[in-house]
């Protein structure tokens, strides 16, 4: 897989992941929204451990920055 979030991009998916996770644990938000929601976070994590996005790859988008290459 090659790498296509940048770090700023990580950044806010884990940050989101851990607002969510904390609505939900603490009973703000509840029922399907909350599940659906708290699966939702579970995929950010994941996505920026990686630093991969399959949904960024179908719609042909990248926020890594373009690596200089030496010649």
């Amino acid at each position: 897989m090659k790498k296509n979030m940048s770090n700023m991009d990580r950044m806010i998916r884990v940050i989101v992941a851990i607002v969510i996770a904390a609505l939900y644990f603490s009973g703000t938000l509840t029922g399907t929204l909350g599940v659906v929601l708290l699966v939702l976070a579970g995929v950010f994590l994941l996505t920026s451990v990686v630093s991969f996005c399959p949904l960024y790859t179908l719609c042909g988008l990248s926020t890594c920055p373009i690596e200089k290459r030496e010649d």
